[in-house]
């Protein structure tokens, strides 16, 4: 197994294309991971961190679409999660680069 520091890295900012494609911020992460989960040192690891935060995201976004008649609780969730969407692929992509253990709130693990 190889370290590669810069792939880490890209794959935690790769999550930043929903924004500019709409599904490759889950797609491109899950690609790297599955081809080099057993290549690169952490791959695995880190894979996992990202892929659970993003459909725990998922699952939270579809919880806000009913709130959202729900005195707007909606939209505030909208709000608060596109800001976890920006935020949290920044911060631990920064700690990839560390040498640092990824670490994204509020996710559900389904990946161990």
């Amino acid at each position: 197994m190889k370290e590669n520091r810069q792939l880490l890295v890209l794959t935690h900012l790769s999550q930043l294309l929903d924004f500019v494609t709409g599904i490759g911020g889950f797609i491109v992460p899950l690609i790297l991971w599955l081809v080099k989960k057993d290549e690169v040192y952490d791959m695995d690891s880190h894979g996992k961190s990202i892929l659970n935060f993003r459909i725990t995201m998922f699952l939270y976004l579809l919880i806000c679409i009913p709130l959202v008649l729900l005195f707007g609780l909606g939209l505030l969730g909208f709000f608060v999660i596109g800001l976890f969407y920006v935020i949290f692929p920044i911060i631990n992509a920064i700690k990839a680069s560390n040498h640092q253990e990824p670490y994204y709130p509020l996710s559900i693990q389904f990946f161990s």
